[in-house]
């Protein structure tokens, strides 16, 4: 059986609508602090495919008006489920831009734990995204994306003590602590909401840890973003493996 739902967020940003337009408009600019690799068309009916992990989410772009708003849609599954969402983008005096996000559609049999997970979810891709305008805007060139998936990492408490003691922190970490990265390079806690997930800023990126949660497996999954064009995938593989083996 299906479930319908609806989902708004919306965030205050330090940047231009045109700043913004491009950071949720674009495939580079989507990349920067989303998930995976995303492709956008610039018309509705144009594309809007999310590809993560070798898995690519399709989608259909349902309204395009550059610099205010742009919507999507998947297509519906036989079940009935689909999801569909709406970017508006209203610039304030001051120089500042409101973005309000839209998420609705029908979710599966699970849809109370699929709509928790979203609604916990999406605040940390928010922060991301203003992590991203105010220190790497326009930086899309050189951006390496690294995205890692670990099903049965452990439980929340078990995982978090492995994640923060990595970062040479503790699970009571709170935004603003300072951090070092496995490889030694220096960061700061940009958004911390343990058991859920923390967000991590250093000169050459943004760093995601986020834990599904027992009810959908207790998951660990890494979404990094490195605007200096080194490729980390390898190496956050590896410490994964080593750590949650």
């Amino acid at each position: 059986m299906t479930h319908p739902f609806e989902l708004n967020q919306e965030i205050e940003l330090d940047a231009t609508p045109e700043q913004v337009w491009d950071a949720i408009a674009t495939g580079p600019g989507v990349d920067s602090w989303f998930m995976g690799r995303t492709e956008l068309g610039t018309s509705a009916g144009g594309p809007a495919h999310l590809t993560m992990m070798g898995h690519t989410q399709q989608a259909t772009i349902t309204a395009y008006e550059p610099g205010t708003r742009l919507a999507t849609r998947s297509a519906e599954a036989p079940d009935g489920r689909f999801m569909a969402m709406e970017f508006l983008v209203e610039g304030r005096d001051g120089g500042t831009t409101v973005l309000r996000l839209v998420q609705h559609g029908m979710l599966g049999d699970d849809w109370e734990t699929e709509f928790e997970a979203m609604r916990a979810g999406w605040p940390i891709y928010l922060e991301t995204l203003r992590e991203y305008l105010a220190h790497f805007a326009g930086r899309t060139r050189t951006l390496s994306v690294t995205s890692v998936f670990r099903p049965g990492a452990g439980g929340p408490d078990a995982v978090w003590k492995i994640v923060t003691e990595s970062l040479g922190v503790t699970p009571d970490v709170v935004e603003g602590d300072g951090v070092r990265l496995p490889d030694g390079s220096a960061g700061v806690v940009y958004y911390a909401n343990l058991p859920v997930n923390l967000g991590v800023r250093t000169d050459e990126g943004l760093y995601r840890f986020i834990h599904s949660g027992t009810g959908r497996g207790d998951a660990l999954v890494l979404g990094h973003q490195n605007f200096a064009g080194r490729d980390e995938q390898a190496a956050w593989q590896a410490w994964t493996a080593e750590h949650f083996g």
